[in-house]
Formats: structure tokens, C-alpha cells, sequence
């Protein structure tokens, strides 16, 4: 008969003693484990704690589920037949705000290697700011030199980025959509790498790798960078390979004018249009390429409040298109491999929130779990940690070596920074995923980017679009704390073997909430200077 217990008095005194580890508390610790038996409030403390180290750890063993299809399936596509007239394409440029960066992509774009009567060149610009003046003056230029490149202004901002796409549709020439971001630099032989495999009538859109062009500009950038790449190479390559579905990443790919039509068109009721049309265009039976040899260097968030709003942007529009297209991914004849697929690629965002609670009710379940002896722990807490965690290891430093076969080793010292990241980014993500699981309807927020391309480029002087930091850093300090504190008990307890994985939160949190709050009083300050 299991003889353990832990009384609810008992998790009291456990924390009002948390300080005193020694002397009698330490003696009464010692010599009452194993005369007690699990109460009710022990088990209102392990059942939600069990429950979330479960999902989490299957959401875990996923992760080497793709890391598995990836290595499986090496084989790469075959060359593609050649177009023997090439098409017409139309490069449609979404903008909006983006002063630093108009100009670098639309010269960019000029210099792609393709017939310029071939080539028609669309500059979406929903801006309200001087990149009205800026893109109009470089559109200017450019078909003053002969290009069929076009303005396209509008005065209002419906459907956001997949409004502006929808708008520049109706009057597109090409049959062939290629789209770029603001903050992207595309290769010159861009689409001569990409345009052949249309030859193919199925294929209905074609992905490339994104690169970075500032990756080593800070800490932060570097694991952003590790980020992406998993997702480009393990998670793209994953689905690819073994036949799943994957998602156009809205940016550095190309599309079928026909597959958009025939699929009901860009629409806008998630924050995830590309991922949204990916899903209804595969359902439709449109087959997709991924190239990763092809790669379209980009600019990365350089600030922690641009990066957790393009991540929270990711994070809420991924569970509102699972909400709208999963009960009709089911529904289909697709086999249940890509079903499930799809349940985990559409739902992965939802591990935040749970992340969060698990994060509350860690220490009195370590404390619960102290008490019923390190046997258990062993062996039921263990595997189910390293089925949630070490999983993350694996699956960015196998996608580091497929990408650096020479250097890929330096990475690891980002690894740990990297886990830190994720967990501090758990907050702002996890009121993503509830905003869309309530239905709560949000606008549009673009990634600012200020061409920032080195360490050398000065970020102090352009404040137009620093984003707020708003509620979450403060709820982040508290997490911090409580995980100090936590730490601090295992410690006193000489529960060691925790105290790494305790620490990641300690650094994740704090360091989230105090980069936020930092930056955004940064951009205060700098705006009351500029305004005196």
C-alpha cells in the first residue's frame, strides 16, 4: 500500500519554512515522509500537474516525430521540367510603415535576373506615414527606367496585409504571384530558381528558406535565428518529405494564380492568411514545393517588443485557422497521418498557456512530490521532463547541422538561451492563444524593422515604431520571482538535480519582462527628447 502523504498544512509550513531549512523544520521534514497519506489538496495540486507534463510531453515526442520524417525521408525532388516560354509574374510588395526598408526591398527586387517585359512589380503600401513619399519617389525611379512597376495606395487599411494582396489581384497581368516582405532582400535569380516547378499543373505554391541577414547583430537575433531555422528545415522539411501538409510562411514564395482563386481567395479573418490559404488550397488538392536551397535573406527583430508581437501575431493566428479549418480537415478523405499532422501543427501554441499554469503550481507540486521520495520522481517525473525539454535540443541543433555542417557545434552555447526564450515568451503567447480561443478579434500589427544589418547600425536614433510593452513584462517579473524563490527551495531541500531546470525559467522569465520594460522606457525617453 502506497504509505505517502502530504496534508495541506503541510504545503503551508513547507513554504513558511522555506527560508529556514535547518534546525527542527529540517528534522520534522526528514522523519514524517513516510507516515502520511495523499490528501485531497494533494491531489488538487498532481492531477493538473500530471495532466500538463503529459500534453506537453506529447507535444515533445512530436517534435521528435518530425525530427524522425525529416532524416527518413532524404530524398530530394527531382529537377523540374523548363517552361519553354517563360510566364508572365507579377511581384506584389506588401508595405505599411516601413520607411527604413522601402527602398532596400523594391532596389532589390529591380535587380531580379528575369525578362523585365515578363516581370510586373506591385508596391502594396497601406502606410499612413512618410513611406507614402519614399516608396512613390522609388516607384518612380524605377519606371522611369522601364519597369512595370505600379503604386497601389489605399485609404483604408480592411483585411490588413491580405486585403492589400486581394486588392493587387484583381489587377495583376501574371498568372504567377511571387510575394516579398518588407524587410526581405530576394536573391536575383530568385525566380529562375523557382519558376520551372509550375511546369508541374498541380503545384499550386512554392516556399524557400528564409535567411538573416543580421543574425549575429545580438544575442537575441542569434536564437531567433536558431528558432526559424527549425521551423525552415525541420518542420518544413519534415511535412514536405513525408507528404503532410505545410504552410506558405506569407512572404518568399511564389503562388499559382489559379490555386488562390480556386481555393476562395486571401481572406482575413485570422491574423494568418498565408497559413489559412495553405491549408484551404492543399484541402482543394493543390500540391506544394519547398525549396530550402533557395534561400531569401530577411531581417530579424533587433527588440524584445517586436519579437513577441511577431510572435504573438504567429501564435493566435495558428490556433484561429485551426478553430476555422480543422472540423473540416477532418471531415476530408485525407489520410490520418496529415490529419494529425495538421492537429499539431494548428495547435502547438495552445502548450503556452498550459506552460503558464504548469509555472504556478510547480513548486507546491515539487513540494507534494518531495514528499512521496525521489523513486518516484525517478521514474515517472524524469521521463515525462525530458519527453517535454530535451526534445528542443535535438530538433534546432540537428536543423544547425543540416544548414553548418562545419560550425554547427558553436551553437550550442545558444541552446540554453534559446530554452530561456521560449519560456519567457510564454506569457505574451499564451494570451494570444486565449484571445483567439475567446473569438477576440484584434488588427493587424506589423514587425518594425529599421535596416538593421550589423552591430554597427545605429538603432538609437529611429524610434518611429517602437512598439509598447504593455501588461505582460510586469506578469513576467512575477513569474521570475516565484521561480527564484522556487529555486531557492530546492536548493534549501538539496533537491539539485532541478535546479537547472528551474533556472531556465528564473532567466526566461526575468530576462523577457525586463528587456520589454527596458526598451519601452527607452523609446519614451527618446521620443521626449526628440519632442523637446
Amino acid at each position: 500500500m502506497l504509505t505517502i502523504q502530504l496534508v495541506g498544512t503541510s504545503l503551508l509550513q513547507d513554504l513558511k519554512g522555506l527560508l529556514i531549512p535547518s534546525g527542527p523544520y529540517k528534522y520534522f521534514l526528514d522523519h514524517t515522509r513516510a507516515y502520511h497519506v495523499l490528501d485531497s489538496f494533494d491531489i488538487l495540486i498532481l492531477v493538473p500537474y500530471f495532466a500538463i507534463l503529459i500534453i506537453l510531453a506529447i507535444f515533445g515526442l512530436h517534435r521528435y516525430q518530425l525530427v524522425y520524417l525529416y532524416l527518413k525521408n532524404k530524398k530530394r525532388p527531382g529537377t523540374p521540367a523548363t517552361f519553354e516560354q517563360l510566364p508572365v509574374v507579377t511581384i506584389q510588395l506588401p508595405i505599411f510603415n516601413e520607411m527604413f526598408v522601402v527602398e532596400r526591398l523594391i532596389e532589390s527586387v529591380a535587380r531580379i535576373n528575369y525578362p523585365r517585359e515578363l516581370v510586373e512589380i506591385q508596391v502594396l503600401d497601406d502606410s499612413t506615414d512618410e513611406t507614402q513619399y519614399v516608396a512613390q519617389k522609388c516607384v518612380e525611379t524605377f519606371r522611369s527606367q522601364g519597369f512595370d512597376i505600379n503604386y497601389i495606395h489605399r485609404g483604408n487599411r480592411a483585411g490588413f496585409k491580405a486585403g492589400a494582396l486581394e486588392e493587387g489581384l484583381r489587377i495583376a497581368r501574371g498568372q504567377y504571384i511571387a510575394i516579398f516582405d518588407a524587410d526581405f532582400i530576394p536573391d536575383p535569380e530568385f525566380i529562375n530558381k523557382t519558376i520551372h516547378h509550375f511546369t508541374n499543373p498541380r503545384i499550386g505554391m512554392i516556399q524557400t528558406r528564409w535567411g538573416h541577414i543580421n543574425k549575429d547583430y545580438s544575442h537575441l537575433t542569434q536564437v531567433e535565428a536558431m528558432i526559424l531555422d527549425g521551423h525552415f528545415v525541420m518542420e518544413h522539411g519534415a511535412r514536405y518529405r513525408s507528404g503532410r501538409f505545410f504552410n506558405f510562411n506569407g512572404t518568399a514564395g511564389i503562388w499559382r494564380r489559379e490555386t488562390i482563386e480556386d481555393s476562395g481567395g486571401w481572406q482575413h479573418d485570422t491574423l494568418t492568411e498565408d497559413t489559412d490559404l495553405s491549408y484551404r488550397s492543399q484541402l482543394k488538392g493543390w500540391q506544394f514545393v519547398y525549396l530550402p536551397e533557395v534561400v531569401c535573406p530577411a531581417e530579424l527583430p533587433v527588440e524584445m517588443n517586436a519579437f513577441k508581437s511577431q510572435q504573438f501575431r504567429w501564435a493566435k493566428g495558428l490556433v484561429q485557422t485551426g478553430m476555422k479549418l480543422l472540423p473540416q480537415i477532418f471531415r476530408s478523405d485525407l489520410p490520418w497521418r496529415i490529419k494529425m499532422e495538421a492537429v499539431f501543427h494548428l495547435t502547438a501554441n495552445c502548450s503556452y498557456p498550459l506552460m503558464v499554469l504548469f509555472s504556478f503550481i510547480f513548486l507546491p507540486a515539487m513540494i507534494v512530490r518531495f514528499y512521496q521520495g525521489w523513486f518516484q520522481m525517478l521514474y515517472i517525473d524524469l521521463p515525462l521532463f525530458l519527453s517535454a525539454t530535451m526534445s528542443v535540443s535535438t530538433f534546432y541543433m540537428i536543423s544547425q547541422r543540416e544548414l553548418y555542417p562545419d560550425s554547427w557545434r558553436k551553437m550550442y552555447k545558444y541552446l540554453p538561451f534559446m530554452m530561456c526564450v521560449g519560456i519567457g515568451l510564454s506569457v505574451s503567447n499564451s494570451r494570444a492563444v486565449l484571445e483567439a480561443l475567446f473569438g477576440i478579434k484584434t488588427s493587424f500589427k506589423r514587425t518594425p524593422k529599421y535596416c538593421i544589418q550589423s552591430s554597427n547600425d545605429k538603432l538609437v536614433e529611429k524610434t518611429q515604431y517602437r512598439g509598447k510593452s504593455g501588461y505582460t513584462p510586469y506578469f513576467e517579473l512575477i513569474l521570475g520571482v516565484y521561480f527564484a524563490l522556487t529555486v531557492l527551495y530546492a536548493f534549501s531541500n538539496e533537491n539539485y538535480p532541478t535546479l537547472p531546470f528551474l533556472l531556465l525559467f528564473v532567466v526566461g522569465f526575468l530576462y523577457t519582462g525586463l528587456m520589454s520594460l527596458f526598451q519601452s522606457y527607452f523609446h519614451r525617453f527618446l521620443g521626449s527628447k526628440v519632442t523637446d
